[in-house]
């Protein structure tokens, strides 16, 4: 299987030159003379020096990044490798994409550390092999039973951001860079035309996909994505919901019903889950694009909010702010910062959720209709930078999760257990963890979680999971991109 923390100085290039703060590719920028003065190509560390640079790291850059270096050895630089690159890069940050500055944080010396212990890493990487997905063990062992993993797709792409299943028993997916998959019930790949133009950088894409309750008569399905135009000479992006109809191997009738206000030129946070409810209207998240100043909290900004719409794009009459001139008449609930995770409740009917903190305070909410969840007034986490957000963890008005993760796990993908299948794991909540690279079990009493469970570590980022009609539990995971289906062994 693969190795983990041989190396965690390589884990850093994710920070620096591929990959934003959830995992998608992210710009960097060069240094100064007086910046990177005294870099070396191969400077060495020992001693003390090392076990500094390596704290650093690890309390700083791991806590976003996290997990196996396989995952990015066989991947180039796209802005370069040399030191003054890196350098400038961890002093300056790449706000746009979620890349914080670390100048006020560390001495130059200390990034010189950093900058060192990256290049060791980096010339380490030949010594390891990483074998692949189909050298997974023959079996896995949980609390209850033994199980197989079965590989579905592979071989198509990154990071598989979403599936969703069709009534003939072939699946959609959807991968970041752009491309929506239709996978036959005979297992071919095969790609959807007319998806909608995204901005594929940072953490936007293509992302989450659902079918219209009604799929099987009107073949209607609902795309969250990145969508990207140009103002003011700037290059600016939101969450946008397309409606479209499949038709064989295209789309059409494609319809944009949801563009969140204000555009931005920042690159991450899209939030983005979809998932209809028993009421037929069709939720939706949308993260607080890296500006949690003011988005979150502001009822006139669509940014950091859960929000519901008719299947058309219309308002239905009893949200909670409908009919406001002072707020968006789409908010269902607000106070949220990257929500990446959102189903019903098979039973009760209720909306979970869960998103991402910052660095700690990932969250597991029931949401509310009208409900203020907090962010960032109050927060668990702390800045990727070691700073606080905020002093408060409750505050009256605002809402406290059912359970709050320190560490962050960076949870992504969401399933509520049903059948009869995985004995002993009815009615868990499945999450995705991307920083960890596992799979998450919680074991459930209404809304109480009263344990946990951690499946197949290290399998890769954990992008989406989910139940298919037949009963089986489906995992998307990241780089390169792969399906998985868990099966138990009897």
């Amino acid at each position: 299987m693969t190795v983990i923390n041989k190396m965690p100085a390589f884990l850093l290039l994710v920070l620096l030159g591929l990959y934003a703060c959830n995992g998608e590719q992210a710009d960097t920028q060069t240094g100064t003379a007086a910046d990177t003065a005294g870099l070396g190509a191969e400077e060495a560390l020992a001693g003390e020096e090392h076990q500094k640079a390596a704290a650093n790291f690890t309390a700083y850059c791991a806590g976003c990044h996290g997990g196996s270096a396989s995952t990015f050895a066989d991947r180039e630089w796209k802005y370069g490798d040399q030191p003054d690159s890196l350098f400038a890069s961890i002093k300056h940050g790449h706000p746009d994409v979620g890349m914080p500055a670390f100048e006020e944080t560390f001495s130059d010396q200390e990034i010189r550390g950093l900058v060192a212990y990256i290049q060791q890493g980096m010339n380490q990487v030949a010594q390891y092999t990483f074998e692949e997905a189909e050298s997974l063990p023959a079996t896995y062992q949980a609390e209850q039973f033994t199980y197989r993993l079965d590989t579905v797709a592979i071989d198509f792409g990154e990071v598989p951001w979403s599936i969703e299943f069709l009534p003939d028993g072939g699946m959609l997916i959807t991968e970041i860079g752009g491309t929506l998959y239709r996978r036959t019930p005979d297992g071919k790949l095969q790609e959807v035309s007319g998806v909608p133009k995204v901005q594929a950088e940072g953490q936007g894409g293509l992302l989450d996909i659902e079918l219209h309750p009604n799929f099987s008569s009107n073949n209607l399905i609902f795309l969250s994505y990145s969508a990207v135009k140009e103002e003011g000479g700037s290059t600016l992006t939101t969450t946008a919901v397309m409606r479209a109809r499949l038709e064989g191997n295209s789309l059409r009738e494609q319809k944009v019903i949801f563009e969140a206000e204000p555009w931005s030129t920042t690159r991450h946070h899209y939030g983005s889950r979809l998932a209809f409810g028993p009421d037929g209207n069709l939720y939706f998240s949308v993260g607080d694009r890296g500006n949690h100043d003011e988005n979150p909290q502001d009822l006139q900004r669509h940014p950091g909010k859960i929000h519901r719409i008719r299947d058309d794009g219309s308002i239905p009459a009893d949200n909670p702010f409908s009919g406001q001139g002072n707020a968006k008449a789409s908010i269902y609930s607000y106070g949220h910062r990257n929500p990446q995770g959102m189903l019903f409740h098979p039973k009760s009917g209720q909306l979970w959720e869960h998103e991402h903190g910052p660095r700690g305070g990932d969250e597991i909410n029931v949401i509310e209709k009208g409900v203020n969840y907090g962010w960032p007034a109050i927060s668990y986490g702390i800045n990727y930078d070691g700073k606080p957000i905020t002093d408060k963890t409750e505050a009256t008005g605002m809402e406290q999760p059912l359970q709050q993760w320190t560490p962050s796990i960076a949870p992504s993908g969401m399933a509520f257990v049903t059948g009869n299948r995985y004995k002993g794991w009815e009615g868990s909540l499945l999450s995705g963890s991307l920083r960890f690279q596992y799979l998450n079990r919680s074991t459930l009493e209404g809304t109480d979680i009263t344990a946990e469970e951690q499946l197949l570590k290290n399998i890769g980022r954990v992008r989406d999971v989910k139940m298919s009609p037949d009963g089986y539990i489906y995992l998307a995971v990241e780089n390169p991109a792969r399906i998985y289906r868990i099966v138990p062994v009897e």
